[in-house]
């Protein structure tokens, strides 16, 4: 356990290192703000023709147009709007409104996988950034090796967004609790406060500051060029557009429609190094190939879209983390937390927490923050009856439901590198419409062995002293809460965990998601090894959809330095090793 005086000691370092630096990176970001433009402001003059168009403004397509601006033209497009000014995007305790809400203009756009899944996708400037649980960390060493990456600019570029919009949190009850739990659990040692990934238990940092203020992706353009960057929000690409005149097809622009649903087409200067770059997210960039021609011919044919070149594997290997959950029920109300404090185990697991309510005057009542019902979170449901309308449903009936029913918060486990694997397809060529998901959740024994472990992981660390003083007796925990809950949904540990079966029913019944999909564009398949399409020119892949497994406990704080890593070293190809510093 951490001695009071260490955290003490801890908090006022944190303080004192913030202090200076949070009025100064919100004043960056109204500068930033205020030049962001409508996408209906677009002219198709030449001169409007750029030497970068970036497809996607949100985790990885921000750092990476801030970096490519410093030297050349940046068009970047995004399909949503601003995330400023939206309280149910920048304030903490508000978290699970912006994913609760699912009109057009929400900042998240809901999907239902095929596995009856509900899941989400990030419609706005900074993308997954504006939406997620704020928790930053980086990937492990044998991650960046797998990937092929230069490690001396990876360890260049992460402290290049860290600088910008990191935090140290002020760690909250709950997750101080779920850290003295796993330590005394044997999930050890603690490593501190690190951004590290490091067996054992940590507190990692956070893109919230100390008044609970997000700081996203999108303020990272900040970073960039005035005189070279173009930002337009609601921006919808539709297609890219090929020029298929020689002897291989060549990116020449792309083809969106504005707020209005006006056309307009955008396109690259005549030269060898332009580009067209998806940054669009595990949905949206295999999507927007499909939707341009590139995929299997035989689908592509039924839905009569032109074919520019046939690759079976785009939209194939998809994956997501299947996340379950155990609620426990505390003696006194909990502060609100999101995720700060990680097990990370050897055994392929990450154990991390949720709790508390954000009760501001705007806030949804009852709720449970990133395991919300609202969200579709809250689910013992088996997967394919549930649905948005069933999520909405018990968020009303629940509102009726005594408030102690809700006292508590959520202990979470995530598989890490799942190998059960699904695929994206298209239903129709409507590009606002959601593709058709598949993940196969636990389809893969190992993974279903691993969420096992998680639970009975779970269950030894709420048997510890720690937790004891937080949770209310054995008779309370089970019974009780069920028959105040009634239809609520809620996630509970299962009566006979010595029993494997019941425990593998469990965890198929009750998976849900961290938002952490991944695949699609996978390198080697879809893209080589520097993110270029295969088999056309002047494209290139940056973001999720290319990985072959979510990197770290967390993935945005890799998203964002690939991002500015990728920019980096297409400056340093173009200009000389020593652009992009």
């Amino acid at each position: 356990m951490v001695s009071k005086e260490g955290e003490l000691l801890v908090k006022i370092l944190m303080f004192l290192s913030i202090l200076g630096s949070t009025q100064g990176r919100r004043d960056a970001v109204e500068v930033r703000h205020r030049r962001l433009r409508e996408a209906s402001s677009f002219s198709s003059t030449p001169a409007a023709e750029y030497d970068y168009i970036i497809v996607g403004g949100g985790t990885a397509g921000c750092p990476l147009a801030a970096t490519l601006s410093q030297n050349y033209s940046v068009l970047l497009l995004e399909r949503g709007g601003s995330p400023y000014g939206n309280g149910n995007i920048t304030r903490m305790q508000n978290f699970h409104i912006g994913l609760a809400d699912t009109s057009p203009s929400s900042p998240s756009q809901s999907f239902i996988s095929t596995d009856g899944v509900i899941n989400t996708r990030a419609r706005v400037l900074g993308g997954g950034t504006c939406i997620n649980a704020g928790f930053y960390s980086r990937a492990s060493p044998s991650f960046v090796k797998a990937a092929g990456w230069d490690e001396e600019l990876v360890n260049e570029s992460y402290p290049w967004v860290e600088r910008r919009i990191v935090y140290w949190p002020d760690v909250a009850p709950w997750q101080a609790a779920l850290r003295d739990g796993l330590v005394e659990a044997g999930f050890s040692p603690f490593n501190g406060y690190t951004y590290d990934h490091i067996y054992g238990t940590k507190i990692g940092g956070t893109i919230f500051d100390k008044d609970g203020f997000r700081h996203t992706a999108a303020d990272l353009l900040a970073a960039g060029n005035p005189e070279n960057l173009r930002v337009l929000l609601h921006a919808t690409v539709q297609k890219i557009v090929f020029d298929t005149k020689g002897r291989r097809p060549k990116a020449a622009g792309v083809r969106f429609k504005d707020e209005n649903g006006k056309q307009h087409r955008a396109l690259l200067k005549n030269a060898r190094h332009s580009e067209v770059i998806l940054s669009s997210g595990a949905i949206g960039s295999p999507q927007l190939l499909l939707l341009s021609g590139i995929g299997h011919k035989k689908h592509l044919k039924k839905l009569d879209v032109r074919l520019v070149l046939h690759n079976p594997h785009v939209g194939k290997g998809m994956s997501d983390n299947p996340l379950n959950s155990i609620f426990m029920p505390t003696k006194k109300p909990v502060r609100q937390s999101l995720i700060q404090t990680v097990g990370i185990t050897k055994k392929g697991v990450f154990i991390e927490a949720s709790s508390g309510f954000g009760q501001s005057s705007d806030s949804i009542r009852c709720h449970h923050g990133i395991m919300s019902a609202e969200i579709g979170q809250l689910s013992t449901i088996p997967p394919k009856q549930r649905s948005l309308e069933a999520a909405k449903r018990y968020a009303r009936d629940k509102q009726k439901l005594p408030r102690e029913a809700f006292q508590g918060g959520f202990i979470l486990e995530k598989i890490d590198g799942p190998l059960s694997r699904g695929r994206l397809r298209l239903d129709d060529t409507d590009v606002d419409n959601n593709p058709s998901v598949t993940f196969n959740y636990f389809s893969h024994p190992y993974d279903l062995k691993r969420c096992v472990y998680g639970i009975r992981s779970i269950e030894e660390i709420v048997r510890t002293k720690r937790f004891a003083r937080l949770t209310v007796d054995d008779a309370y925990t089970m019974r009780m809460l069920l028959n105040m809950s009634v239809q609520a949904n809620v996630n509970l540990i299962p009566k006979h965990t010595n029993d494997t079966a019941s425990v593998e029913q469990f965890c198929r019944d009750s998976v849900t998601t961290i938002w952490h999909y991944h695949g699609g564009c996978h390198v080697g398949k879809v893209v080589d090894g520097e993110h270029r399409v295969l088999g056309v020119s002047r494209l290139r892949v940056v973001d999720g959809s290319t990985f072959d497994r979510s990197p770290g406990t967390n993935p945005q704080a890799t998203v964002m330095m690939m991002g500015r890593y990728m920019g980096a070293k297409i400056l340093r190809k173009r200009l000389g090793r020593a652009a992009g510093a």
